[in-house]
């Protein structure tokens, strides 16, 4: 299964970005699908997931309102539509499948499969 990002990029805060993510190589609908960032120097953090069917998502408490998950299974993709970005948001961001069968998946161990990561920088 591989994992492509994309969509980063350097922006000015209060704007926005659209980070896609295109699985091939299997079953995209196995998948619960999940984004993480990690900033330099930093741990990788949960930021988003969302369950194969797109009926259920789950936020970091740091990004729910501003960001939103969302998947399309007709074209094995799931996208992160990212407003109100701070300079805080900077970070590489990486899409990642789990096969769990639970709702939500915030561990990041708990996941099988990891693009390469898409760098966002939101300067102020």
């Amino acid at each position: 299964v591989q994992l492509q990002a994309s969509g980063g990029g350097l922006v000015q805060a209060g704007g926005s970005l659209r980070l896609s993510c295109v699985v091939s190589g299997g079953r995209f609908f196995d998948y619960n699908m999940g984004w993480f960032r990690q900033a330099p120097g930093k741990e990788r953090l949960f930021v988003a997931t969302i369950t194969r069917g797109g009926g259920t998502t789950f936020y970091a408490d740091s990004v729910k309102g501003r960001f939103t998950i969302s998947r399309d299974n007709a074209k094995n993709t799931m996208t992160l539509q990212m407003n109100n970005l701070n300079p805080e948001d900077t970070a590489v961001y990486y899409c990642a499948a789990t096969t769990m069968a639970a709702p939500v998946v915030v561990a990041s161990k708990m996941y099988n499969y990891w693009g390469q990561g898409t760098q966002v920088t939101v300067s102020s």
